[in-house]
């Protein structure tokens, strides 16, 4: 049977400092978001922007190894088979009928 421990996630403390401008800011925007508490809207406004970020880098570290992966086929292709050879004949001399 669970205990209430393993039912419960880890806890963190985060802490910062705010100028009095962004606090009243961000509890403006907090109550017009319908956010229950400044902690929430922060909350959740960082892990929404630290998903964008993460998924966009993730995006460029794919792109680059695919570009890697395609220009690297392109210059260290391996010498065409016989069978592709012999297609390659094939495909050229119907052409030209």
């Amino acid at each position: 049977m669970p205990t209430k421990e393993t039912n419960q996630q880890e806890k963190a403390r985060f802490d910062t400092r705010l100028s009095k401008e962004q606090k009243l800011m961000f509890e403006k925007a907090a109550l017009i978001g319908g956010y229950r508490n400044l902690t929430d809207f922060v909350v959740s406004a960082v892990q929404e922007k630290a998903k964008e970020i993460i998924l966009q880098k993730e995006q460029v570290i794919a792109s680059q190894r695919d570009a890697e992966l395609f220009f690297n086929a392109i210059t260290n292709a391996p010498k065409p088979n016989k069978d592709l050879v012999d297609a390659v004949s094939e495909y050229n001399n119907q052409l030209s009928k």
